[in-house]
């Protein structure tokens, strides 16, 4: 890959993805039904995989990560932006094989990857580069994607410049609640303790082939900035993982009902145990990790 020319964007690259055939003619062609079980929902309008492109900002410099693709809305988009590149993962062979098209306008730019996202690393398919996600994510696999890629996050804070994902509405406001709110959970603690999550944008129903019964959001994260120093003090993600999931499991009771499995936790960390989860801020429940950390608990 020393030779970065040959993935750049051209206008021969780009008049070739703009005369492939319309997506429904490729779906017709590869008898690329909609399958509920891969919980797959085709975004067929290109001026809608446009818009969920540029909602990743400025992509220059990165290569663009995309998990199921399907049959390439999104990745025509991807293909045509700044990005230096295209890897775009796919489960399903049908899709693989409608995609060949569009591989074929695109050239090297594209990178086409036959594999179960849960399974991969994707550093280490884009090693020594920045990265993006841009996804419009299955909604059956979304969130043990995200947390997979926030466990990377936190490993590393300059595993991602960014993700941009497209997910049920109901899962990004629980990725963005505050706490007191109603979405407030675990995944609001995890996302809100290293990313900063911006809703960008809804869509309803009728723009996915078959519809939903449900409207998706876009959401773009962004990594926070670690300062000097703060690496020694940040708890293990496991730790973070365990009290949440004791604290929002009980979500209804007390902390101290719900979080007595750790002996003197609330007292150390002088958190009063009469409140409820929901309304304790993020950085309660890194204190209380940390302390585990600490104690070895």
């Amino acid at each position: 890959m020393s030779d970065l020319s040959a993935y750049k964007k051209t206008p021969d690259i780009v008049a070739a993805v703009d005369a492939l055939p319309p997506l429904r003619d490729v779906i017709a062609a590869h008898e690329l039904r909609a399958e509920k079980k891969l919980g797959q929902n085709f975004i067929l309008d290109l001026n809608i995989t446009d818009k969920i492109a540029r909602a990743a900002g400025d992509l220059n410099g990165i290569v663009a990560i995309e998990i199921g693709p399907g049959p390439g809305g999104l990745t025509r988009a991807l293909v045509r932006s700044d990005a230096d590149r295209v890897l775009a993962v796919e489960y399903d062979t049908r899709a693989i094989a409608a995609l060949q098209g569009l591989k074929d306008a695109a050239g090297p730019r594209l990178d086409l990857v036959h594999a179960d996202a849960l399974k991969l690393n994707l550093l280490d398919l884009v090693p020594g580069s920045r990265r993006a996600i841009i996804a419009n994510l299955p909604y059956n696999i979304a969130t043990p994607l995200l947390i997979g890629w926030l466990k990377q996050w936190h490993a590393d804070p300059q595993a991602y410049d960014s993700i941009t994902i497209m997910v049920q509405r109901e899962v990004a406001e629980r990725m963005s609640a505050a706490p007191g709110t109603d979405h407030y959970g675990r995944l609001s603690v995890l996302v809100g303790w290293l990313c900063k999550a911006t809703m960008m944008f809804d869509l309803p129903p009728s723009a996915f082939v078959p519809p939903p019964k449900v409207t998706s959001t876009v959401v773009h994260l962004t990594r926070h900035p670690v300062t000097d120093g703060a690496s020694a003090q940040i708890p293990s993600f496991k730790t973070v993982e365990r009290v949440t999931a004791a604290a929002f499991g009980q979500r209804r009771k007390m902390l101290r009902q719900s979080l007595k499995i750790f002996p003197s936790l609330l007292e150390s960390c002088g958190i009063d145990g009469t409140k409820r989860a929901e309304q304790l801020p993020v950085s309660d429940f890194l204190a209380m990790a940390a302390h585990l950390d600490q104690t070895g608990q």
